[in-house]
């Protein structure tokens, strides 16, 4: 190649913003620089010369300076905005956040319903772009604590790191770990944290994605099938990652029922499946004999707990025909789990509490009021404070106002005081 057609490329290069090329560029310099100049005899001629091939020599190094500097850039954005480690946070809402290697992150994504609703505060992920991945990782955990998916003993949440730098990877679960563990403590929640690294797969990337789950989920229900192999991956990929890990830990005999069916299972059998009023929270104890589900029921009247048998969905225990025996009962005579009312007919209410108003046959009290809004909530009452209840008649209906506060979030509830109805709820941050 002459050095009129190298001028020209390099040129070219440079006034198309200089393509990632700088190797290929270098070595074309390189190539330059053994080249024989041939000289005319004549002195002038020879000055001439050399005074052009200086100035050749100049552009073409300007050029490749050039070229390297745009080039480098380059090379720096690419490196930024490169993916280096994937984390993903499972526990029935599965997230995946995609870092660069100064732990930013660079996209946060959704996997599955549950996890939108977690990130519904945070622009669907979008608003975690460009934050550290312990700032990210410290919202989205606070997040699912305020919606109830780590506030029970039996709850988990799994941490997965994948990078193709073991070191880098091992590091990030480390400080992760230590993020999670932080959030738990500080919101007292009891759920217990499942780490682990994992090296690129493309057999296990492409089970996530069509079964829109992590590859960290992914990992682990491989893990289940590697116990069970009549197991079907897109049936386990349903369960929560509390649930994998407790039917691993059993050895993974068969299919469990899954949370939904055994809320189901128990609302059926206390006859109120057909109530809105009545909230489920479950527990998986898939690792116990006989595996089963803890199931219990917050209604009107009490909280009620039934054991549902985790592989055939039948009930072990539990108030049978609840809406029955409330319809059986007196004013003073409460199905099991109620505490009895006084002699006088009227709830027991503490001293601090208002009256109601007269001519009141039936009211579930402050208590209760409290109680439903917290278990709608998945708070404890240790979780809450500037809690604040009034009884209220709203053209001739008795209705219970409860509103409280819980981390960053305000709550308000409107409770039916005859029959503990859920009438309206509002969530919103706490300015």
């Amino acid at each position: 190649m002459t050095s009129e057609k190298l001028e020209q490329r390099l040129a070219s290069a440079v006034e198309k913003t200089a393509p990632n090329d700088v190797n290929g560029v270098l070595s074309r310099c390189e190539e330059r620089k053994g080249t024989v100049i041939p000289m005319t005899a004549k002195k002038t001629a020879k000055k001439t010369a050399k005074k052009t091939t200086k100035r050749k020599w100049t552009t073409l190094v300007a050029a490749c300076l050039a070229v390297m500097l745009l080039g480098g850039g380059g090379l720096f954005y690419q490196q930024a905005n490169a993916v280096a480690s994937v984390v993903s946070l499972d526990v029935n809402p599965s997230i995946e956040l995609k870092v660069n290697r100064s732990e930013k992150v660079l996209v946060c994504t959704p996997l599955n319903e549950d996890a939108k609703a977690i990130l519904a505060d945070m622009g669907n992920g979008a608003d975690l772009k460009g934050a550290k991945l312990d700032v990210a990782v410290n919202a989205i955990v606070g997040s699912l604590v305020r919606n109830g998916y780590l506030n029970s003993i039996s709850s988990a949440i799994m941490i997965s790191v994948e990078d193709k730098d073991t070191a880098r990877a091992e590091k990030l679960q480390r400080e992760l770990t230590s993020t999670v563990d932080g959030v738990l403590q500080t919101s007292e929640a009891k759920a217990a944290v499942l780490t682990q690294t994992l090296t690129q797969d493309a057999g296990r990337e492409q089970q996530a994605r069509e079964n829109s789950i992590s590859t960290g989920k992914a990992a682990l229900v491989n893990r289940v099938l590697a116990l069970n192999a009549t197991l079907k991956f897109d049936a386990l990929a349903k369960l929560s990652v509390e649930e994998l890990k407790d039917l691993a830990e059993a050895g993974a005999p068969a299919m469990p029922i899954g949370k939904a069916a055994a809320a189901y299972a128990a609302e059926q059998y206390a006859g109120t499946a057909a109530l809105d009023s009545v909230t489920a929270e479950v527990d998986s104890e898939l690792d116990e004999s006989p595996a089963h589900y803890e199931v219990e029921l917050h209604t009107a009247w009490g909280e009620f707990e039934y054991l549902v048998d985790a592989y055939t969905g039948k009930v072990l225990s539990g108030q049978k025909d609840l809406l029955a025996a409330v319809s059986a009962s007196n004013e003073t005579t409460k199905p099991s789990g109620q505490k009895p009312a006084s002699a006088s007919n009227e709830t027991t209410k503490p001293s601090d509490q208002k009256p109601a108003p007269s001519g009141t046959v039936q009211d579930i009290g402050y208590a209760k009021a409290k109680s439903i809004a917290l278990n709608h909530a998945g708070l404890r009452e240790n979780q809450a404070y500037d809690m604040d209840i009034e009884l209220d008649d709203e053209d001739g209906t008795l209705i219970y106002e409860v509103e409280f506060k819980s981390g960053n979030m305000e709550y308000d509830y409107e409770i039916d005081a005859a029959s503990g109805a859920i009438l309206k709820h509002e969530t919103e941050l706490d300015d």
